[in-house]
């Protein structure tokens, strides 16, 4: 079932932080100024809660309650801890296959992306607490309910997610166009993460200087490029094809 609640206004914000709530996203309209608009801001940089500062508009279409310029999303899952899964993943016999996303912006395509990866038995998806996709309702609709049996974490920087996998023995791969190598190039039969990048930019320069490999999906036609969903729907199944 859909758990996701929606927090309004600064005050009942704060409580919530301060309490302990999953917070995934809190919306604040552009030009808030006060004591108690002050305190909620240290509290999110404190937190690093991911915050969008919006026009008054986009707050209205959130909700026609009385919002205070402040609405906060609380999200329907419980995130798991990166190093807790990696330990548990590798100590469970079963080689280990990872999903990070750079900065993935677009909800449908991180819900398809999950209803994917859930499909392919990866192990689980790391996402970043800043920049990315909420995990909200629309989260929830498109994985076809399957976010609540995929493990997900976040983490401050996808950068400090690709030192701690290659630090415990996963090769980090990067799905980029930047290579002469395509993904059936790469091995996926031993212990290994994928990387997906956001719609526009891609995966960020200084992540794709660390990792271990990088691999493209061979391109025929003219508009070189596939959508973020389908090319990840590639290289999942071409893992599982060499595991098989």
């Amino acid at each position: 079932m859909e758990k996701e609640t929606t927090i309004f206004g600064i005050r009942a914000v704060i409580e919530a932080i301060k309490s302990g709530e999953n917070i995934d996203k809190v919306f604040i309209q552009k030009g808030l100024r006060g004591d108690l608009f002050s305190e909620l801001e240290q509290l999110l940089k404190k937190e690093r809660l991911n915050t969008s500062y919006v026009p008054v508009e986009k707050l209205n279409r959130l909700s026609k309650k009385n919002h205070q310029g402040v609405i906060a999303q609380i999200a329907p899952i419980t995130f798991y801890d990166l190093e807790e899964l990696v330990i548990e993943v590798m100590e469970s016999g079963k080689t280990p296959l990872f999903l990070l996303l750079d900065q993935l912006s677009d909800v449908r395509n991180f819900g398809a992306i999950v209803r994917t990866a859930e499909c392919t038995g990866v192990s689980g998806i790391i996402i970043q607490k800043k920049g990315g996709a909420p995990v909200n309702g629309d989260t929830v609709k498109t994985s076809a309910g399957a976010i609540f049996k995929m493990p997900i974490c976040k983490v401050d920087h996808i950068k400090d997610a690709v030192f701690y996998m290659q630090a415990s023995g996963i090769k980090v791969i990067a799905a980029t166009e930047k290579t002469d190598q395509t993904l059936y190039d790469v091995s996926f039969t031993e212990p290994c993460a994928i990387i997906m990048g956001s719609e526009g930019k891609g995966i960020n320069p200084s992540v794709l200087s660390v990792v271990d490999e990088k691999a493209k999906l061979p391109i025929l036609g003219e508009i070189e490029s596939l959508n973020v969903s389908v090319a990840c729907g590639a290289f999942l199944y071409e893992a599982i094809r060499q595991r098989r």
